[in-house]
């Protein structure tokens, strides 16, 4: 049942609707004889609560829109940090379930969490110190991981309310969240100006494209921060989930995960993904503090005007399958070593360490540091610019 203030744009009935509350048309399909009534491509909007008031303002209403495209796979995602908070997909038997860390209730995500489901940015992952130097001027960040800078700061854009367009394209339904971050917030230099948007397609992928444009030179690295288990989010750990990367290098990184500034062949160690394997097989050598994976793979690829192969997780029990593509030229991979069950997700379920993935598409962390990188990962956004990045999260099923 639709809640007081939801509207829904349904586009599986026999002829075309005009959704008068989102002001766009619905597309036509599954018409004529012999058509299966379905649920996609479809848009829905809830309210999702509000945002505490503050001293610069009232409490501000929250939305949960659900993207459904002709297959029945449902993406659900909030203005709140564009976070997505459900994902559900079908198994090799063709059952339903939510593949992605998260919580049922906004409230929630207001104590805290580890960027399950958000866009990070201004500049994703870390930054040495909290500090840079740009045009010859520093600037001081936040230090909110230990002594170092970690996606976008204290109040990054996992945090902003954005505002939100739904669409529908032709192959299928989609919402763009747009925010612009003013000049001097969280210690980066330039008025940037962001646009996120989700399509999920009726072949069942979901792309993300992101641009920015900025007034001033500042620092741009965007990244989606999903968790996911293709078992479904309450089903345990991902460890025997098998991994393969388009990567044959890596960027060694120090006990506070800050790079080195070497890239180094992953060949001979517990970080080769070159060939699909259990992500637990080498979990234990792969060190850290807590164990595990997470660290920066460097795609084979390198930077690419369109996105290209990247990873593919297979799921063995459940059968489901999740590659992903991207313009980037560097992929985090992260395996929820920081989860320690102290986090009730959804439906009451307990997360503990290891309960999700994070695949990252990005520029290498700390590239500002490392300016011999910037032939392929340079951070640095200038008026007249734009920051494009495009990266797909396809889901399948390996039967």
């Amino acid at each position: 049942m639709m809640g007081l203030g939801q509207s829904r744009c349904w586009a599986g009935q026999l002829m075309a609707t005009v959704c008068v509350a989102w002001g766009v048309g619905c597309l036509m399909v599954g018409a004529g004889a012999g058509a299966t009534q379905r649920l996609g491509p479809a848009y829905e909007q809830e309210p999702w609560g509000k945002l505490p008031a503050t001293g610069k303002g009232p409490a501000l209403p929250v939305t949960r829109y659900t993207l459904i495209n002709a297959n029945n796979l449902v993406v659900r995602c909030t203005d709140y940090g564009g976070i997505i908070t459900e994902i559900r997909t079908p198994d090799k038997e063709g059952r339903f379930a939510d593949i992605v860390l998260g919580f049922d209730k906004l409230d929630d995500y207001l104590r805290g969490h580890p960027y399950f489901g958000a866009n990070v940015g201004r500049c994703a992952n870390r930054i040495a110190k909290g500090v840079f130097t740009l045009e010859g001027k520093q600037y001081k960040l936040a230090t909110n991981n230990g002594p170092h800078h970690l996606h976008g700061g204290n109040n990054g854009f996992d945090k902003k309310l954005w505002r939100a367009e739904p669409f529908v394209h032709n192959v299928g339904p989609g919402i763009q969240f747009s925010y612009t971050s003013p000049n001097g917030e969280e210690g980066y230099p330039g008025r940037l100006s962001v646009t996120i948007r989700y399509t999920l397609t009726d072949t069942n992928e979901l792309i993300i494209d992101y641009r920015a444009t900025t007034d001033a030179p500042t620092l741009c690295n965007l990244a989606h921060h999903s968790y996911f288990n293709l078992a479904g989010h309450d089903q345990g750990t991902i460890l025997e989930h098998e991994a393969h990367f388009a990567a044959a290098h890596y960027t060694p990184a120090d006990d506070t995960l800050i790079p080195t500034g070497k890239i180094t062949p992953v060949s001979g160690t517990p970080f080769d993904f070159t060939r699909p394997k259990p992500i637990g097989k080498d979990l234990a050598q792969a060190g850290g503090q807590p164990v595990g994976y997470d660290l920066n793979f460097v795609l084979d690829k390198g930077p690419t005007e369109r996105p290209e192969f990247a990873a593919r997780i297979v799921d063995p029990r459940s059968g489901r399958t999740l590659e992903v593509y991207t313009t980037e030229p560097g992929l985090q991979f992260y395996t929820g070593n920081f989860l320690d069950g102290t986090l009730k997700g959804k439906g009451g379920a307990v997360y503990q360490q290891y309960a999700g993935f994070c695949l990252e598409p990005q520029k290498y962390p700390d590239s500002i540091h490392q300016p011999q990188w910037w032939d392929k990962s340079n951070p640095i956004l200038k008026p007249g610019e734009i920051y494009k990045q495009t990266t797909i999260y396809k889901f399948g099923v390996r039967k």
